[in-house]
């Protein structure tokens, strides 16, 4: 709060009803399952997210995980517009975990996979946003994580890469990774996932398969989904 409101706060204290992004919520998820996770947006999705990766803690209850973690949440964070590509790759990775040994190895598979080779020694500040996801996006994917979690990433940069992209989270699965997934294109959680968890005002509304649960959820909300398309 400013001076001024943490000073009217003191003096004429107000009480403010707490408002919880979550309430009630329990799910598991066993080695190599899919989940994907639904809702109008201000259902809790991204406060999901964000308890799963530890980026906050829950004011109740306890989060369990078991395995390397990989978040693709906000493509580029941590990312330095005056830095070169290549270096922000390696301080990017190093903060999503890999020593510089792995860095070293994985380099030139994060590279190709971007497909901007021939910009990995200008500034980050010279990239279109879409080579900048691209790049982002490149480093995330090759922690090779026991856990990926994404959020509304499947649109990154132009078709070709968002084939790349959805290939190299199919290759996840099938490599008995755990994926939790949050996006509003439905037609793709159906192919990415088995499960899927529907989250209205934070609370669980309803769980199961990703068909029953996505069939539900367009019933209930069809002017919110029936614009959404498959990568």
């Amino acid at each position: 709060m400013l001076i001024r409101d943490r000073l009217r706060h003191v003096l004429r204290p107000q009480r403010r009803e707490l408002f919880y992004a979550l309430r009630d919520v329990s799910f598991a998820i066993g080695r190599g399952e899919s989940l994907a996770i639904v809702g109008q947006n201000g259902a809790g999705k991204s406060t999901l997210l964000n308890i799963a990766t530890r980026l906050c803690s829950p004011s109740e209850g306890t989060v369990r995980i078991n395995g390397c973690v990989a978040a693709l949440l906000e493509l580029g964070a941590g990312f330095h517009g005056d830095l070169t590509g290549t270096e922000n790759v390696r301080i990017n990775a190093a903060l999503l975990g890999l020593t510089r040994q792995q860095v070293n190895q994985r380099f030139d598979s994060i590279v190709e996979f971007s497909g901007i080779g021939d910009f990995m020694d200008e500034p980050l500040r010279t990239y279109s946003s879409g080579m900048a996801m691209r790049l982002a996006f490149s480093v995330a994917i090759n922690v090779d994580p026991d856990i990926l979690i994404i959020d509304e990433i499947l649109g990154v940069g132009d078709q070709k890469f968002v084939g790349k992209c959805f290939e190299r989270i199919m290759e996840f699965r099938r490599a008995g990774k755990t994926l939790l997934c949050v996006s509003h294109a439905l037609e793709s959680l159906e192919i990415l996932c088995d499960r899927a968890l529907w989250l209205n005002h934070g609370r669980v509304a309803q769980t199961g398969t990703v068909k029953e649960v996505l069939q539900a959820y367009r019933e209930m909300s069809p002017s919110l989904v029936g614009a959404n398309s498959a990568v």
